[in-house]
């Protein structure tokens, strides 16, 4: 008999506790609320009814299209100017109505503009701070548009919004993810670490005694569902881990968070049991089940019976278990690490024993133990993901890693970056699921997923393939897949959920722009990768690298308090090589946690 797990798009049955209020400093002469009648019939952004025309039609909504539009009248004689600013402020709910709370603010303070100036400033320095955490000057101009300015930002909104605005996913349907939580931390954890503390603190309120996880929840309402994900958990681990590493704040692990259904616990308790849940939640021969799906929702009809595998979360619990594990060292939690390392050790035995494909490893097994990703199967043959972490989490042997590697650029290599599988799925299949009823080229099923894409980047730096690695993060920025703007259709200058691939007509296409894990990610790497900067629990390792057609870059970083300014250069003569204070060689290319704390500021050169 299959296991019953509910997975709907319930709601909480409560009322928005906000009120929106958008106003000008100058007088209002006209507004629209009603994007359709803003726009007019038969147009678009482009060319505007009401801008034609010159007038608003004081439109109201209260479904359909919204838009905040306002209208004001400014008469300027030559060389005259005039300041103004749009104001929106937000606030709780109370029993005045939004027009009586509109009148009894004090708006001619706040339509002042030596009031709003200063604000200004406030914002700008704000922006200023927050981007000079991290600089990198390379020999590529575009790449380093992203790195210092536009995906600095992305990460910063999609912290700030998590999957809850645009038309592409359903903020008010689907909520707040722990997955999207514990990853989007990578960007706000260098320049606001107090944020990331709160965020993790919030999330760990939505696990389980057990150390399962609600798969969404919804941070107003304190409300959500739990669908059985198997990789959800494992998140937490990974977003604590990457906390403690970049500001050595342990004192986090001792503060107590309820759990969500009963009893409270220290956070590295919530850290420690959403791993003991994970390796207690595997198959008979020891293979984590994919239950619902994993980081790919699209394989929801895999294991739903609760015998299917996932050989990509194989790949991932031992990822997250080795990362993990020194923080048990730290508490002395000799029988986890006992339990832990036995699991890990037969883990990563098994899945090379069963799951690999003779020139890579198979994506998953169904509740009837049949493969999925293998190079007999008519449609989805490869799965990039399984070959990405295979490599990242060192549980592949070294020959069968390059193969992964080779297999991914042999079959899977597009101008865009890397397709999520291949072939896409052009027929149904009853026990794998909606990845079979997508599109083929789009989202998951055969697209350019940048999010999975960005992991095979790391994976071809651990492999030591740096140029793939480079050139393929390259192809993936923005401004180089938008060269074709009227194919590319969104933002050339932040990254997109996924570019649609050769196998839909309309390749080059993007969608789901802004919003997308591939933020962080695509930050992270470049920061930690490739620049070199990877923080450790007790200090920083340096460890850059260069593709064979850049001679040299440098960058600069911020890591608990001290700025590290780093030089790369190609050794030409001479027997230089690793990182260096001056003439004095850096042991194992790291810096102490010692050696930070006393210096404001390192300068620091490696030699390759």
């Amino acid at each position: 008999m299959g296991i019953k797990q509910k997975v709907s798009v319930e709601q909480p049955n409560l009322d928005w506790k906000y009120d929106l209020l958008f106003t000008s400093t100058l007088p209002i002469t006209g507004f629209d609320g009603s994007l359709d009648k803003f726009i007019g019939r038969w147009r678009s952004e482009a060319n505007p009814e009401a801008i034609e025309r010159g007038e608003m039609f004081n439109t109201e909504i209260t479904a359909g299209d919204p838009v905040a539009a306002l209208q004001n009248k400014i008469s300027l004689e030559p060389g005259e100017s005039s300041d103004f600013a749009i104001l929106m402020g937000v606030s709780p709910k109370d029993e005045q109505s939004p027009e009586s709370k509109y009148l009894s603010l004090d708006w001619d303070s706040l339509k002042n503009i030596e009031v709003i100036d200063p604000k200004l400033e406030e914002v700008k320095a704000y922006w200023t701070n927050y981007l000079n955490h991290f600089t990198i000057e390379t020999p590529d101009e575009k790449f380093n548009a992203s790195m210092n300015v536009w995906n600095q930002y992305q990460a910063a909104v999609t912290f700030d919004m998590a999957r809850n605005s645009g038309y592409y996913h359903g903020g008010l349907l689907f909520g707040n993810g722990i997955r999207d939580q514990f990853q989007d931390i990578l960007g706000m954890v260098i320049p606001e670490p107090g944020r990331v503390r709160a965020r993790i603190t919030n999330a760990l309120k939505y696990q389980f005694n057990d150390g399962s996880t609600l798969h969404n929840f919804f941070k107003i309402t304190e409300w959500g569902e739990k669908t059985n994900h198997s990789d959800t958990p494992l998140w937490i681990p990974f977003g604590v881990t990457e906390y403690l590493t970049e500001t050595g704040d342990f004192g986090l692990l001792d503060e107590v968070v309820k759990f969500y259904d009963q009893d409270d616990a220290t956070v590295y308790e919530h850290t420690a049991r959403a791993i003991d849940f994970c390796i207690s939640s595997v198959s008979e021969r020891g293979l984590p089940k994919i239950m619902n799906g994993d980081w790919n929702d699209t394989l929801d009809k895999v294991g739903p019976r609760g015998k299917g595998e996932t050989i990509w979360g194989a790949f991932f619990l031992g990822f997250v278990i080795k990362k993990t594990l020194p923080l048990l060292g730290l508490r002395n939690d000799q029988e986890r690490i006992k339990k832990w390392s036995e699991a890990f050790v037969h883990m990563e035995r098994v899945v090379n024993e069963v799951a690999w494909d003779g020139e890579w490893y198979i994506r998953a097994f169904n509740d009837f133990l049949e493969p999925l990703g293998t190079s007999k199967s008519e449609q989805g043959k490869i799965f990039i993901n399984s070959q990405s972490w295979a490599v990242i989490s060192g549980m592949a042997p070294a020959d069968r890693a390059q193969k992964c590697v080779d297999s991914v650029k042999k079959l899977l290599l597009r101008p865009n970056g890397i397709q999520i599988c291949f072939p896409s799925y052009t027929k149904v299949e009853a026990n794998t699921g909606l990845i079979s009823r997508c599109v083929p080229g789009k989202k998951e099923n055969g697209a350019i997923f940048n999010h999975a894409s960005s992991w095979f980047v790391l994976a071809s730096i651990v492999a030591g393939d740096i140029d793939s690695a480079v050139n393929i993060y390259k192809s993936m920025l923005p401004a180089n897949s938008a060269e074709r703007s009227d194919i590319y259709e969104v933002e050339p200058y932040v990254f997109a959920e996924y570019v649609t691939s050769p196998d839909h007509p309309s390749e080059g296409q993007a969608s789901h722009s802004w919003l997308t894990g591939t933020a962080v990610w695509m930050l992270r790497i470049g920061m930690d990768n490739i620049a070199g900067f990877k923080p450790q629990f007790t200090g920083m390792e340096i460890s850059p690298v260069l593709p064979s057609y850049w001679d040299s870059f440098k960058a600069s970083r911020v890591f608990r308090g001290c700025r590290l300014d780093l030089n790369v250069l190609r050794q030409v003569s001479g027997d230089k090589k690793g990182l260096y204070i001056g003439d004095e060689k850096v042991e194992q290319n790291f810096l102490s946690e010692e050696l930070i704390k006393a210096n404001k500021t390192l300068q620091l050169n490696f030699f390759i």
